[in-house]
């Protein structure tokens, strides 16, 4: 269960809004937390969202955009496999929303798709309606993605580059990047180098869902070698390819949102930093939970207990899991609180920190991986001998880029 964490401030209001407009997949990744994970609550829910529900989420994050005066927000569509709903359908849903919404509200849609279904056709129906493109990719290479299979165990990678591939080259302007897990046992450079050859205009490097009670891959509770940093070594070895060319080839967000939380610049990600957590999930039967990673944690972790049949997201804002992940290090445990890395790091992934009898107030499974990480980083940065290049990179961390 999450911890009782109160806040004396006001709750910030949710600016994503990840739908789930399917709730399964083409795919059967071998890894993959959300239908291999601890929590099955997916096999009790509708495949396929119905227009009562998508009628009904636009409606609340509409008066959601209304209470709290919202300039902007970000609507994720998202599964399962999310284009398994129809690219006519995707667009309509966005169109409701924006319809919906205060003319004053800019809203920013985003598909998260394994690529396999893409096709020109889906892609003008995105781009007509102006829809990004995200890629879940685990490389660049075949055998960077031998464990992302269909259900009867065929290679997916065919079908991904084709879709990478038309994405890139006919509608670069709808293409919004591509997020890969941290596998340590790949070549970090190969691997980097292999996502560039795609040409995505950002990369998300995500470390794998994981925690002290079920710990990632390479690492445990208790690893034989204390002092190994699998997943920071690579993350380095990365970011010295990305920091050490002449011009920015692409936005790695990991690494830009680091660099801003070390100069002091304000910055918003899972994964580093004490920003107000701002996401919301709509799941396909209109449940309104926290986000999915939670899931990774037990069954059940990312439930409200909330619907948007009966409530308004400012409910959401009030439940006890929300209310933590906006605290900032006051949902903390006293170790992280007293780190000299605390502002940069913020604990990690919330998700990352949960162990069975303790909840989420612990320091993250890869504490010691972001430590070598971070302060890497900081090496680099006080290395630099002139301005340019830490200014290359941290500007546009605070470009308002909603992916």
């Amino acid at each position: 269960m999450s911890e009782q964490v109160t806040s004396a401030r006001a709750p910030f209001p949710f600016r994503q809004f990840v739908v789930k407009v399917h709730g399964r997949c083409n795919l059967s990744c071998r890894y993959c937390y959300l239908y291999e994970g601890p929590d099955q609550t997916w096999r009790d829910r509708p495949a396929a969202t119905s227009p009562e529900v998508l009628d009904r989420t636009a409606s609340r994050i509409a008066e959601h955009a209304v209470q709290h005066r919202l300039s902007a927000l970000s609507l994720v569509l998202h599964g399962g496999e999310p284009l398994l709903a129809g690219a006519e359908r995707l667009a309509h849903f966005t169109e409701r929303v924006r319809a919906e919404v205060p003319g004053r509200c800019t809203v920013h849609p985003t598909v998260q798709t394994n690529g396999t279904l893409l096709t020109a056709r889906r892609l003008d129906v995105l781009t007509q309606h102006g829809i990004r493109i995200g890629l879940s990719l685990d490389g660049g290479l075949a055998a960077h993605n031998t464990r992302r299979v269909d259900r009867a165990g065929r290679p997916s990678w065919p079908g991904a580059v084709r879709g990478a591939r038309l994405l890139a080259e006919r509608y670069p302007e709808s293409y919004a990047g591509i997020l890969a897990v941290v596998d340590p046992t790949t070549d970090p450079v190969e691997l980097y180098e292999s996502l560039l050859a795609l040409r995505p205009p950002a990369i998300d490097l995500l470390l794998p869902h994981g925690n002290w009670s079920a710990p990632p891959p390479y690492l445990g509770s208790e690893p034989a070698d204390p002092g190994a940093t699998p997943y920071g070594d690579w993350l380095c070895a990365v970011f010295d390819r990305w920091w050490g060319v002449e011009r920015r080839e692409t936005k790695v967000r990991l690494f830009e949102e680091c660099i801003a939380l070390l100069l002091g610049l304000r910055a918003s990600t899972e994964s580093l930093g004490l920003a107000p957590f701002d996401a919301v999930v709509v799941e396909t039967d209109g449940s309104i939970e926290q986000i999915d990673s939670l899931k990774s944690a037990f069954d059940g972790a990312a439930r409200t207990g909330l619907d948007i049949f009966q409530n308004s997201f400012d409910d959401a804002l009030g439940h006890p899991g929300v209310v933590a992940r906006q605290a900032g290090a006051a949902a903390l445990g006293a170790e992280c609180r007293v780190c000299p890395l605390l502002a940069v790091c913020g604990g990690g992934h919330y998700a990352h920190r949960y162990r069975a009898g303790h909840g989420f107030a612990n320091r993250s499974v890869y504490c010691a991986d972001l430590q070598r990480f971070i302060r890497h980083v900081a090496g680099r940065l006080a290395g630099a001998a002139t301005g340019p290049q830490v200014a290359r990179a941290g500007t546009s961390v605070t470009g308002g880029d909603p992916w």
